[in-house]
C-alpha cells in the first residue's frame, strides 16, 4: 500500500469484558471502513451515520440477546458510546473543534494560551495557569512580560452546547456548489468546524470525557522533542535558527541571540543541548542498554554508526525512554536545573501510565506540571512548545475522569490497525482485501472456539508459559519451573547444602509451629541470655526436625502426611542445574549466560521483612530433589550491598554499586520468591553503578480480593509508587549559554539569513487576530492524517509545521 493512502477503521470494545481480553484483537469489532485514498475530514459524520442509528437502537430499544446464565435465556442488552480514542488529528475531525489555530487545545477552549511566532503556533505562557498571587507571574525572564492573566476557565457541557448553538451547519461534499465552497469562520464559532454527529446520541451531551486524548501519540512526541533538541538533530530539533530570533524579538536571554561575525551568523550553544563529546556518550548509554525479554526493541539498532543522534523511534520506543533511560542518561550531561526538570515530567508519566491511578496523585500532579511546565518555559525557547507540550497539562485531569490510561491509550488499536493492514493482498483494492481478510478472520476465531482438540489463538500456550504444576500441601514444593537448556548436575559442599536446606524449611509456613518450637527448646537449653542462639537454631533446626517428624510417623500421627515426611529427610548430593528457566511466567537466564546475550534476564530482588528491598544477579538455578519424587527449585544468586553507601536513591532512580556483594553465606531464595529487575549502566557515578528498573509483565494477572492487578509490562503497580515533587530552585540564576563551545557558525552568510527583529507585530496573543477557513484546516488535517500504520507512527500536524519551518531555515 502506498504511504499516502488515508483509510480510516472504525473499531469498536466492550469495557464489560475483563480487563485482560477486552483489547486484545479478538475482542475488537471492525464496525466501519472509511474508505481511501483521501481523508474524510469535515465529511467524517457522513460515513459514520450507519454506526450512529445501530447505537441510537441500542439504547432506545436495547436488543434480544441470548444468555445461557439466565433462566429462559434471553435478556435485554443496551449499550453506550461511553468515549473515542484516537490521536490529536482524529480527534479534530470527530469532535468538531479545529486542532489548528491559536485555540486548538479543546480543554482550554477559547482561553488556550498562545502567541504567534516565526513560522508556526507556539503554546506558550502557563504561568496563567499559577495562582494569580505567584512571583512567577512578575518574573519577566519567561518572556518579557508579567502575566496578568486569570487561570483559564473550565467549560461545562452546558457551556459547550451554547458554543455549539452558535454554530452554522457544515454542509458536507466537497463539490464547490455544495460544502466545498470555502468559508471563514465567526468570532461567535471560536474553533468549532461544526456539531459533531455524536450530538445524536441521547446521552452525549452529558459525558464529560467525550473524546480521549491519546497518551501514546501524546508521550512520543514529547519525547521526539526533547530528544532532537536535547541531541541537537537538525532535523527535529526546536532550538532552531528562528526560535533563536523569537528570543531576540522577546528581548529575553540575550546570551542565546545570533550575532553576526563577519560575513558569518553566529549561533550560541546553549546549555540545553549536548555538546558533541556528551551527545555520543548518551548515544553510547542507549547503545549498551540491555533489556529484559519481550520488555521492549533492541534500541542499539536505533542510534546512528557515528553515535550522534537515534533514528526510526517508534512510539513504544520513545515510551521507553521517557520512563526508563532519559532521566539516567542525562543526569550527568546538563545542569541540574534542566535535569531535574526533565526528571520530573518522565516522574509524572511513570505516574500517569500506572496499573492503579490514586485520585488524589492525579490532583497533586495536575498542580506540579504547572510548575513543570513553566520550568520549561523558562528553559527552551517558545518554538518548543508545540500543541503536543500543552496537552500534557490535562493528561492528569482525564485520569481522573476515565482511569488508568492502558484502557485508553492507541496501542492496542495501532497493533490491530497493523493486523487489519497485513490483510491486503491486492493493492488496488485495500478495502475489499481488509473487509475479505476480516470476515475470514472472524469465521475461523469462532469456530475455534468449539476445537478442544487442536491448537488455537485461545488455547495456545504463550511464548513464557510454564506449564501446570501440581498443587501441594507444602506450599514450598510449589516454588517449581519450566528449565530451559541443557541440564548438568552439580555436587554442592556441605556448607551450601545446609545452608540451602535450612532456606528451604525456615520459608515453609506450613513449619512454623516447628520453627518456634525448637527455639523454645533452644531458650530452655541455653538460657535467655544467649546470643548466638539464632545461630544454634539455624544448625540444629534440621537434624532436629527430622528426628521429630519420624518419631511422630513411628506413633502413626495423622499430621505427618508424605509431603512432610519427604521435606525432614535430606536432600541429594547432587542437584540439579540450568542455565535458565520459567517462573510463573518470568523467563530468568543465570549471568554467564546472560551476558553472551542481548537480552537481560538475571536481575532478581527480594522484598525484607520491612520496606527494603534487596537487589542482586541470578548465578545459579538449581533443583534439589527430595523422596518420593518432590523437589524444590532454588535460585542461588549474588547480593549487591544495600546500605547508604552502595545504593542511593535520588529523583525516583535507585543506583547500586555492583562491586559491593553481601550475604555471601545466605545467597539462596526460593524461584517463586524471585521478581525480576534489570540493570542499566549510571553515567553520573561511575562504571560499577547500575540503575535499578523494575518490571511488571502484561501477561501475568495478579488477581486478589481487592481486585487490583498487574496490567502491562510497563506499567507499575500504583501511582503513589512514584514521588512528584517539583523543586522550584532559582530561576534568576539559570544560565542557558554552555561555556564548552560558546558558537555555532550558520552556513548561511548574514545577507541570506538575517532577518529583521524590530517587528513585533508577528506575536499574536489573541485568536481573533487570525483566522483560518475550514477547508484550510481540514488540508492540513488530512496531510498530518494519511498514516494509519501502526509500525509508521504518526506524527501531528505541529510536527508537519516544524518540517516545514526548518526546510525555510536551509534555504
Amino acid at each position: 500500500m502506498s504511504l499516502s493512502y488515508s483509510m480510516w477503521p472504525v473499531v469498536l470494545t466492550t469495557y464489560n469484558l475483563p480487563p485482560w481480553i477486552c483489547m486484545k484483537a479478538e475482542y475488537l469489532m471492525l464496525s466501519l471502513l472509511i474508505p481511501g485514498p483521501q481523508s474524510p475530514g469535515k465529511d467524517m459524520d457522513v460515513f459514520l451515520r450507519p454506526l450512529i442509528d445501530e447505537l441510537k437502537e441500542l439504547w432506545v430499544n436495547g436488543l434480544d440477546t441470548r444468555d445461557a446464565a439466565s433462566e429462559n435465556g434471553v435478556f435485554r442488552m443496551r449499550a453506550a458510546l461511553l468515549w473515542t480514542v484516537n490521536d490529536f488529528p482524529a480527534r479534530s475531525s470527530l469532535s468538531g473543534w479545529s486542532s489548528q489555530g491559536y485555540r486548538a487545545c479543546p480543554t482550554c477552549n477559547e482561553d488556550t494560551p498562545s502567541m504567534r511566532v516565526i513560522g508556526k503556533t507556539a503554546y506558550f505562557g502557563h504561568r496563567r495557569f499559577l495562582p494569580t498571587n505567584h512571583h512567577w507571574r512578575s518574573n519577566l525572564q519567561f518572556d518579557g512580560r508579567t502575566e496578568r492573566k486569570r487561570p483559564p476557565r473550565r467549560f461545562s457541557t452546558a457551556d459547550i452546547l451554547e458554543q455549539l448553538r452558535r454554530v452554522k451547519t457544515a454542509i458536507p461534499g466537497k463539490h464547490p456548489n455544495y460544502g466545498g465552497v470555502k468559508r471563514k469562520r465567526g468570532d461567535d464559532e471560536l474553533n468549532w468546524r461544526k456539531k459533531s454527529i455524536f450530538y445524536e446520541l441521547p446521552y452525549w451531551a452529558t459525558i464529560e470525557l467525550k473524546h480521549n486524548l491519546d497518551v501514546m501519540h501524546i508521550e512520543k512526541n514529547v519525547c521526539d522533542s526533547l530528544l532532537g533538541t536535547l541531541l541537537g538533530d537538525p532535523h527535529k530539533s526546536k532550538d532552531t535558527d528562528n526560535a533563536r530570533r523569537d528570543l531576540a524579538k522577546l528581548g529575553i536571554r540575550h546570551e542565546l541571540h545570533l550575532f553576526e561575525d563577519g560575513n558569518k551568523l553566529m549561533k550560541p550553544a546553549a546549555d540545553y543541548t549536548f555538546s558533541e563529546a556528551n551527545r555520543r556518550k548518551f548515544c553510547r548509554f542507549i547503545r549498551s542498554v540491555k533489556f529484559p525479554d519481550g520488555f521492549a526493541s533492541n534500541l542499539s539498532k536505533n542510534v546512528a554508526q557515528n553515535d550522534s543522534r537515534l533514528l526510526g523511534l517508534k512510539s513504544h520506543d520513545c515510551h521507553v525512554i521517557m520512563q526508563r533511560l532519559l532521566p539516567v542518561g542525562c543526569r550527568s550531561l546538563v545542569n541540574k536545573n534542566i535535569w531535574s526538570t526533565i526528571v520530573e515530567l518522565c516522574t509524572f508519566f511513570k505516574q500517569l501510565c500506572a496499573s492503579t491511578v490514586n485520585v488524589s496523585d492525579m490532583v497533586e500532579a495536575q498542580n506540579q506540571l504547572v510548575l513543570i511546565l513553566c520550568k520549561l518555559e523558562r528553559i527552551f525557547p517558545p518554538a518548543f512548545f508545540d500543541i503536543m507540550i500543552h496537552l500534557v497539562l490535562h493528561l492528569p485531569e482525564e485520569a481522573i475522569l476515565g482511569g488508568p490510561v492502558h484502557m485508553r491509550w492507541m496501542y492496542p488499536f495501532e497493533r490491530y490497525l497493523k493486523r487489519l493492514k497485513d490483510y491486503v493482498r491486492n493493492a488496488a483494492k485495500p478495502e475489499g482485501s481488509i473487509a475479505e481478510g476480516y470476515v475470514v478472520d472472524e469465521a475461523l476465531t469462532f469456530c475455534s472456539r468449539y476445537f478442544d482438540d487442536v491448537e488455537t489463538r485461545f488455547n495456545r500456550p504463550d511464548r513464557n508459559d510454564d506449564g501446570i504444576h501440581p498443587t501441594r500441601q507444602l506450599s514450598v514444593f510449589e516454588s517449581q519451573c519450566k528449565p530451559l537448556g541443557k541440564q548438568s548436575y552439580v555436587e554442592l559442599d556441605n556448607n551450601d547444602r545446609d545452608n540451602a536446606e535450612f532456606y528451604i524449611l525456615n520459608n515453609s509456613p506450613e513449619l512454623e509451629p516447628y520453627l518456634n518450637e525448637h527455639k523454645q527448646e533452644l531458650h530452655v537449653r541455653l538460657g535467655e541470655g544467649c546470643l548466638n542462639i539464632n545461630e544454634v537454631h539455624r544448625t540444629e533446626f534440621a537434624g532436629w526436625f527430622f528426628e521429630k517428624i519420624y518419631a511422630m510417623h513411628r506413633m502413626q500421627a495423622p499430621e505427618v502426611t508424605t509431603e512432610l515426611l519427604s521435606l525432614s529427610s535430606k536432600t541429594n548430593m547432587v542437584v540439579s542445574s540450568y542455565p535458565a528457566c520459567i517462573v510463573n511466567g518470568v523467563r530468568f537466564v543465570t549471568h554467564d549466560r546472560d551476558v553472551r546475550l542481548r537480552t537481560q534476564n538475571s536481575g532478581v530482588s527480594v522484598p525484607g521483612t520491612g520496606q527494603e528491598m534487596f537487589y542482586g544477579q541470578l548465578q545459579q538455578i538449581l533443583e534439589f530433589s527430595y523422596l518420593n519424587g518432590f523437589s524444590v527449585v532454588l535460585f542461588r544468586c549474588k547480593w549487591f550491598k544495600c546500605d547508604s553507601k552502595h545504593m542511593v536513591t535520588e529523583n525516583n532512580i535507585t543506583s547500586i554499586d555492583i562491586n559491593g556483594e553481601a550475604y555471601k553465606d545466605d545467597q539462596f531464595i526460593l524461584a517463586s520468591q524471585a521478581k525480576h529487575v534489570f540493570y542499566v549502566a549510571d553515567p553520573s557515578r561511575g562504571p560499577n553503578w547500575r540503575v535499578v528498573q523494575h518490571v511488571k509483565h502484561r501477561s501475568i494477572w495478579d488477581i486478589t480480593d481487592d481486585g487490583l492487578s498487574d496490567i502491562d509490562l510497563l506499567q507499575h503497580n500504583s501511582s503513589s509508587n512514584f514521588t512528584l515533587f517539583v523543586d522550584l530552585g532559582n530561576l534568576q540564576e539559570i544560565n542557558l549559554l554552555r561555556r564548552d563551545q560558546d558558537v555555532i557558525p550558520i552556513v548561511q552568510p548574514v545577507t541570506n539569513a538575517s532577518r529583521p527583529v524590530t517587528d513585533d507585530s508577528s506575536f499574536l496573543n489573541d485568536a481573533d487576530e487570525v483566522e483560518l477557513s475550514d477547508e484550510e484546516d481540514e488540508s492540513v488535517e488530512e496531510y498530518a492524517d494519511e498514516e494509519t500504520d501502526a509500525e509508521t507512527e504518526i506524527d501531528t500536524e505541529e510536527d508537519d509545521d516544524d518540517r516545514s519551518y526548518h526546510a525555510s531555515d536551509s534555504d
